[in-house]
């Protein structure tokens, strides 16, 4: 189902809510769900509805959905899952808006067939599903609790979208324990209709909510989740969790939730595009979820760390270099600045050493000078407990601290580390509110995704590039390939497209003869690449295929007579169309750049180090298409590889422009030519500054059918 149909407001800020299942017995789901809705303080019109009637928690029973109001805004679905069609078939009768199915019992255990009937009957009637298989959803614009979880949410700006329902029950607790208020909280379980797109599209306007968690098992329409993203963490920050990391953890992530896991390296650059924020586990969630509301986005790169331990500040500097937090150097300002506020023996070098003797007042010291210098853009304030700090004060001081610098626009983030006087500080503090954290690398990553943040909304740009490419020649190629019944081009047809597309080639002619090869050869110039042309034969090289650097007429003779030899051996029954000839490339930087439909994704780009070990070295990156061209050479400055293409040991810079725009021209072909699926330069041989570079080698796979997805 698509994202049209009922306002998504209805869902978030029902009028009245039914639930189809609400059980007399206190220890069922639908039972559950009734009372958290009516303990919660929902103020709207409740419909329990139990073919026995009755009453439940006071509230007089209806036995169908015949005896609800009609064009209500919300359904509970709370039956069996043999149950569950019929449920909808009522609901989508009576003009129902959404729908949340509990019920579970469906794709996730492989019941593909009866999820796809419910989902086509709520498509039929015009009402959104969420589900089936989750448990509900929490909205404090309404303060509805249609959940079968602990109840008693607390409320506040973080809204939560989960995928598992067990894990989305456990943070409602976690929530309770971590003092996060929670403007909303979602299950979205097997995703046949409502998705993290929909929700996101809402919660990024909702003036409740300050920061968006998703907690994500698979991706499904993720070009539209881009599309949401990039408008969505413009607003507000967007964290997300994704299991199904490892090889193991995708194939559990698939079998629960029935979606596929996907490359994580796709998902990881994607977000990353998208300015979304990726935590590493839950914990880690709920101290960006607890600090981004109540921090200030840095107004430069410089932070300071401020110590009593010189020992846990080498730390915070190992960290720093980790989440990329960039210390400030300027000694001489940092004397001038820390002076007062420093001992003797301590050091005014970044970390700032205040001592083991240092109390709440040197602290508070330091951290003023911090606070009124210009060119200090953040604070890490580290303290460990000593005999001599006076403990009493400790929570009063990052409280009072904390506070001037929020009101002052500059962030600070505080661990605390000891014993007893340091748990109760920071216990203290979290049920305050005040973002304090335990261990020095939870501050820092913190502190880093900040960062992260505040760069993503710098270089933010709604610039798209895309190039001026033949689609009509690229169509009328994929068409010729079609009519021949295959699912890929050949080598001829993949350089016609390279031509349409506007990368330069080497140049190559066919032949269809040793004559006509020798003579092709002595017009081009040597050295000579040769390779065998044949419709059945993709992988050119693992049959002894292709033949490189001829020097002369008699090596293009033995290389001619070799190939055909040896295709003729390997593959017996191929259709040989000829050799191709082609000028040998001059030696450059090999790489590779690729761009299929994703899965997940749609549309994606990839670069990285090329040749042959490709596979073996796995130095790539990834993006969604479309994009533009800062954001292509941020991918090309991500693998590990690039300082190759800037000049070492010697050699001149080599012409990244032109590698750019092979980037571009790739991704305007996956955009716009739907017949393709999988388009590939490896090598893309870059040369030096101002020569260019050539794309050596195409392969080209097409889409099932014209305009249609791609194969996995």
């Amino acid at each position: 189902m698509t994202q049209d149909g009922p306002d998504i407001r209805r869902l978030f800020r029902p009028r009245s809510v039914a639930v189809i299942g609400a059980s007399h017995n206190e220890s069922k789901i639908g039972h559950k769900i009734l009372s958290n809705i009516v303990s919660g303080g929902y103020e709207g019109r409740i419909y329990p509805v139990n073919p026995k009637g009755g009453e439940i928690l006071g509230i007089e029973v209806a036995r169908s959905m015949d005896e609800v109001e009609a064009d209500i805004d919300l359904v509970c679905t709370c039956v069996p899952a043999k149950f569950a069609y019929d449920a909808v078939m009522g609901a989508g009768e009576r003009g129902a808006a959404f729908n949340l199915v509990i019920t579970s019992g469906f794709s996730e255990v492989g019941n593909i067939e009866d999820e796809k009937r419910i989902a086509d009957c709520a498509r039929e009637h015009g009402m959104r599903l969420l589900g089936p298989n989750i448990f509900g959803m929490f909205s404090a614009a309404s303060s509805i609790d249609a959940t079968f979880g602990p109840g008693g949410i607390r409320h506040g700006g973080v809204a939560i979208i989960t995928q598992s329902g067990a894990l989305g029950l456990a943070m409602i607790g976690k929530t309770a324990v971590e003092s996060v208020g929670i403007s909303a909280i979602v299950s979205v379980g097997n995703k046949v209709d409502v998705d993290e797109a929909d929700l996101v599209t809402y919660l990024m306007e909702d003036d409740i909510t300050d920061v968006i968690f998703m907690y994500i098992e698979g991706v499904r329409n993720g070009d539209r989740l881009v599309e949401v993203l990039k408008t969505a963490t413009r607003k507000k920050p967007v964290i997300v969790i994704k299991s199904g990391r490892s090889k193991r953890g995708a194939v559990a992530a698939a079998s629960h939730t029935g979606s596929l896991a996907g490359s994580d390296a796709v998902f990881d650059a994607v977000m990353r595009q998208c300015g979304v924020l990726r935590a590493e586990s839950v914990k880690e969630a709920f101290n960006l979820c607890k600090l981004l509301p109540e921090i200030s986005i840095p107004k430069g790169e410089n932070t300071v760390i401020i110590t009593n331990g010189g020992g846990i500040g080498v730390l915070a500097t190992d960290a720093c270099e980790k989440f990329d937090v960039k210390l400030y150097d300027d000694l001489e300002t940092l004397r001038e600045v820390f002076d007062p506020a420093t001992p003797d023996f301590g050091s005014t070098k970044n970390p700032i050493d205040l001592t083991g003797g240092a109390t709440s007042k040197d602290y508070t010291c330091a951290l003023d000078a911090a606070l009124a210098h210009d060119d200090i853009a953040a604070v890490i304030a580290l303290y460990c407990e000593t005999a001599v700090f006076d403990a009493d004060n400790l929570a009063e001081m990052i409280k009072d601290n904390t506070e001037k610098y929020r009101r002052a626009g500059k962030p600070i983030v505080f661990s605390v580390f000891g014993g007893r006087v340091a748990e109760q500080g920071q216990a203290t503090l979290t049920k305050e509110g005040v973002p304090v954290f335990g261990d020095v690398y939870e501050t820092v990553s913190c502190l880093g995704g900040v960062y992260s943040y505040r760069r993503y909304l710098s270089n933010w740009t709604d610039t798209i590039h895309e190039e001026d490419i033949d689609v009509p020649a690229i169509e009328a190629v994929i068409r010729e390939a079609r009519a021949d019944g295959r699912r890929f081009l050949l080598a001829q047809e993949g350089r016609d497209v390279m031509r349409a597309t506007g990368i330069p080639l080497p140049e190559t002619r066919v032949s269809r003869t040793l004559d006509e090869a020798v003579a092709i050869a002595e017009e081009i110039g040597y050295p000579i690449v040769m390779k065998i042309v044949s419709r059945d034969i993709l992988h050119k090289s693992d049959v002894g295929g292709v033949a490189l650097d001829l020097e002369n007429r008699d090596e293009i003779i033995d290389a001619y007579q070799a190939i055909m030899r040896n295709c003729r051996a390997s593959v017996p029954d191929a259709r040989i169309q000829g050799i191709q000839v082609s000028e040998m490339a001059p030696a450059g930087v090999e790489l590779i750049v690729g761009a299929r439909r994703d899965a997940a994704f749609g549309p994606i780009i990839m670069f990285g180090m090329g040749g042959i070990y490709v596979e073996v070295l796995k130095d790539i990156s990834f993006r969604a298409v479309p994009l533009n061209r800062a954001e292509a050479l941020e991918m090309m400055k991500e693998i590990r590889a690039y300082p190759l293409l800037l000049g070492v040991r010697g050699e001149e810079r080599k012409d990244i422009e032109s590698v750019l725009d092979a980037i571009i021209r790739l991704s305007t072909v996956i955009r716009r030519c739907e017949g393709i699926s999988d388009i590939e330069i490896n090598p893309l041989m870059a040369y030096e500054q101002g020569q260019g570079a050539k794309a050596v080698d195409v392969r080209i796979l097409l889409s099932d059918v014209a305009g249609g997805e791609a194969d996995a």
